[in-house]
């Protein structure tokens, strides 16, 4: 683990997919579709990737003469491409900003990260498609993206940085009773109190028992003798009303 890092330096799905970029089997379907997906980067997209900001979770309603309001104040922008769907022209909700100093770029990576636009509150960090090696876009399984605390997590990006792996120490010998002898004879005292225990219980509930069954006889012949009451009183009743 001397090569960890909380952010990605080379995107793997399968790390991608771990919280502490350990696992060693997919556990969902996504990190299987990333592993198989062969993604080569747009290659229509142009600017210079390592001035470039990615900017996501944005109101759908946000324009690009407002991101250039908020954007500008960091510093020249040279272009903005507002993602939008090809059919409908809707906003997809992610943008990407090209600056023309890295000075800049550092200041809006730096600051407007979390900031409010349009009563959204917005994702800022580099672009990584054509700037970290093997990425995989979320659509294909892949990304750093997901707010949900169940399924599809990505871990490894500015948003979700890895968490350090613990190292738990060896306990397989004390687990075993192979320990210390006191552990051992812990072990063994309370082995011998659960089995004593448990036979006090069986001892008593066969004392019960028979209690149990005395009572319930008792109850049957009294109910009986209520009932054999209760019909000769009926025939009296009978007898007089005649």
């Amino acid at each position: 683990m001397a090569d960890w890092a909380p952010i990605a330096k080379e995107y793997d799905p399968l790390k991608a997919g771990s919280i502490d970029g350990t696992d060693e089997e997919p556990h969902d379907r996504a990190i299987w579709r990333a592993m198989l997906a062969r993604y080569v980067p747009n290659k229509g997209v142009t600017g210079e990737p390592h001035l470039t900001l990615f900017v996501a979770r944005l109101n759908l309603q946000t324009t690009e003469e407002k991101l250039k309001e908020v954007f500008s104040r960091y510093g020249d922008i040279r272009k903005i491409r507002l993602v939008r769907d090809l059919v409908t022209g809707f906003s997809k909700g992610y943008a990407f900003i090209e600056y023309k100093e890295e000075r800049a770029l550092l200041k809006a990576h730096r600051d407007a990260n979390r900031l409010v636009i349009d009563q959204h509150e917005i994702f800022v960090d580099f672009e990584l498609e054509r700037t970290l090696k093997g990425w995989i876009p979320r659509r294909l399984g892949g990304g750093f993206g997901g707010k949900k605390e169940s399924g599809q997590l990505r871990f490894g990006g500015r948003d979700r940085p890895f968490r350090k792996p613990i190292n738990l120490p060896n306990m397989k010998n004390d687990f075993y009773g192979e320990g210390s002898s006191e552990k051992r004879n812990w072990s063994r005292e309370g082995t011998r109190d659960w089995r004593t225990r448990e036979r006090d219980h069986e001892r008593s509930r066969d004392k019960r028992w028979p209690e149990r069954e005395r009572s319930w006889a008792w109850g049957d012949s009294e109910r009986d003798r209520d009932s054999k009451e209760e019909r000769s009183r009926g025939r009296e009743r009978k007898d007089r009303d005649r």
